[in-house]
């Protein structure tokens, strides 16, 4: 328990360090030029061909990303994006406004913004490899303790913690919601709900190689969403596709049809309300953090005693957001896999039969 009470001490430290570092820059960078909170938020939960570190005085750390297109024109062209720093390199450079801001475009001879087929590895698909290259080497530590140790052996610490997790959502969540033939599902279920929870918890990170939302982009829910959705419908039995279109409802509503229409909708609401629940929840959390922070930006041509009180409850408002990120983190990850697995389990229910004949006993 010391121990425990040590780590929480070390990781708000940690916090009020990043969140004082932040707030100290706040004087000069409010001197430079008229502060825009809106884009100071939007430009960290989004997507870029860089990866920004720290900024050092008038100097910006960043990671320079491959940069992969494709134009009808160049044909196949691959660079850094460093090249991209000051403005135009071998015709490409981002937009700064207009329907392609923040993208990597090209323009026509007529001078018209045109988007290249765009495969560049940028911050959010960086770190997606890192984040599943973790998930990975978490997964494989643990099959290798087993493959050394005995069947009877107690796992201790980590793997005994792994073992926990992985336990609890076997068992207590993905074989009710399933039933019988849960284990056909639990490699799946189980890999989303890591997956979820890697992305989550590094996304909270205040410094490289975290702190990508990547989970807080529509792009990664959707094809987590859509993962789902193939896979409660191609796995769906006859009692699922029935209930679809001839539910057991009086037949005004079938002939309609009334019902039939809706639970048909249902099908693909079901995935969208997946995508749009974890995206949602995710993106809000950090662009909270980030109008915390913002604050301290705000206050300083309100004078030194203001902008000195509200960096203190900025910082002491982020510690406590942050720590029920961490909540909210792992429910978002159990409440993805939950739902999916509940939709499984709905794909497989079988008919329920009348008895032809029933006694009645008084």
């Amino acid at each position: 328990m010391c121990n425990f009470y040590r780590y929480i001490i070390c990781i708000v430290f940690l916090l009020a360090t990043v969140f004082s570092a932040r707030a100290a820059q706040s004087e000069e960078i409010a001197a430079e030029k008229d502060f825009d909170a809106k884009e100071i938020i939007f430009s960290h939960i989004g997507d870029a061909y860089e990866w920004h570190i720290t900024t050092l005085g008038n100097a910006h750390i960043t990671v320079p990303l491959p940069v992969i297109v494709y134009s009808k024109d160049k044909g196949w062209n691959l660079f850094m994006s460093s090249k991209l720093r000051h403005g135009e390199y071998k015709g490409f450079y981002i937009a700064q406004e207009g329907e392609y801001a923040g993208k990597l475009v090209e323009r026509s001879a007529a001078g018209k913004e045109l988007r290249p087929i765009d495969l560049s590895l940028t911050k959010n698909a960086t770190a997606l490899i890192i984040n599943s290259s973790i998930m990975v080497f978490i997964v494989m530590s643990v099959v290798r303790w087993y493959r050394k140790k005995p069947l009877r052996s107690v796992p201790k610490g980590f793997i005994g913690a792994m073992e926990m997790f992985v336990m609890d959502i076997n068992d207590n969540l993905i074989k009710p919601c399933i039933g019988t033939n849960y284990k056909r599902y639990a490699p799946f279920l189980l890999t989303a709900f890591f997956f979820i929870l890697i992305n989550n918890l590094m996304g909270l990170l205040p410094f490289f190689p975290g702190g990508a939302s990547t989970t807080g982009n529509i792009a990664v829910t959707m094809v987590l969403a859509l993962c789902t959705f193939f896979i409660v419908n191609l796995s769906g039995n006859k009692e699922y596709w029935k209930e679809i279109f001839w539910p057991d409802v009086p037949i005004w509503l079938k002939a309609f049809p009334l019902m039939p229409a809706i639970e048909f909708l249902g099908v693909f609401i079901k995935p969208f309300a997946l995508m749009i629940r974890l995206f949602a929840n995710m993106m809000a959390g950090h662009a909270i953090v980030l109008s915390l922070i913002c604050l301290i930006f705000m206050t300083v041509a309100m004078g030194p005693a203001v902008n000195a009180g509200m960096t203190v409850l900025s910082v002491l408002m982020n510690i406590f957001v942050y720590c029920l990120e961490l909540l909210v983190a792992y429910i978002q990850a159990y409440v993805f896999t939950m739902l999916s697995a509940i939709f499984i389990g709905l794909a497989q229910a079988q008919a329920h039969h009348k008895p032809k004949h029933s006694i009645e006993i008084k």
